[in-house]
């Protein structure tokens, strides 16, 4: 689309840096477990994703480039927590690998959604984007997915420990939905749909897969939102220093 003004500008901005940035912290988050695999297929697996993510989120970042921003090296490693607009969910560390998958089946669940939405953006640079992420994204979930129903399926300490995971990361995971001040002015051009419409498509997915492993959604629980508006974990910025590192002493360094 040709932008009718700045408001449409700032907008696609905010949605495009809330991806970036989710896709560059999960993605460092998920190149943790290299070398640490419980088993060498998930060694290799994660850090594969790990990768399609950062290119996600370079591709993103360049993105934003062309709407007038930073390149994408400077936006990625320069900037500090209070100017990110990554959910909570993401910054976490690690953990065990349950808390992992969970976390990894959630947020590439709504990802893989995301992205089908944007298939039909009136952008249509973000729209192509959407198109090529969607067969990487494919794999993520199928893995997702395969590993989270074998998983609360095994034994009786394998599915309490699947279910505690859930516990944990499900209101940080509606926090992946937290909505934005431009979320109107996404819809009247048709850029994106916005997020009540993710978490709705997201809610009857997530909900049949999880019916069919077994696992509950915990009731009561409120989404924990902040980090779209610069309000971070105290994992952020430590995980930011350690990402920087390398640019900071040769910014002309490559991903």
């Amino acid at each position: 689309m040709d932008f009718f003004n700045d408001k449409h500008v700032e907008a696609a901005k905010d949605l495009i840096y809330k991806m970036a940035d989710d896709q560059l912290i999960i993605g460092h988050r998920n190149s943790e477990w290299t070398g640490l695999g419980p088993i060498l297929e998930e060694d290799i697996a994660f850090s594969s994703m790990a990768q399609d993510k950062l290119g996600q989120s370079e591709h993103l970042y360049n993105l934003l480039h062309e709407l007038g921003e930073a390149d994408a090296d400077t936006v990625a490693f320069t900037r500090n927590e209070n100017q990110f607009h990554s959910c909570h969910l993401v910054e976490l560390p690690i953990g065990e690998y349950d808390f992992s998958l969970i976390r990894h089946f959630l947020f590439d669940m709504a990802e893989a959604i995301r992205f089908e939405m944007l298939v039909d953006s009136s952008y249509e640079n973000l729209a192509q984007l959407a198109r090529k992420f969607k067969g990487e994204i494919k794999y993520h979930t199928m893995h997702a997915n395969t590993w989270l129903q074998q998983l609360a399926t095994g034994n009786e300490e394998s599915k309490a420990r699947m279910q505690n995971a859930l516990n944990e990361a499900w209101p940080l995971a509606l926090g992946i939905f937290e909505p934005g001040a431009a979320e109107d002015v996404l819809k009247e051009v048709n850029i994106f749909e916005g997020e009540a419409a993710l978490e709705a498509k997201w809610l009857q997915e997530v909900t049949a897969l999880l019916d069919k492993a077994g696992l509950s959604i915990p009731d009561g629980v409120s989404p924990v939102y902040g980090g779209r508006k610069g309000q971070h974990t105290a994992h952020l910025q430590p995980l930011l220093d350690e990402m920087t590192e390398v640019y900071s002493i040769d910014p002309t360094a490559d991903w």
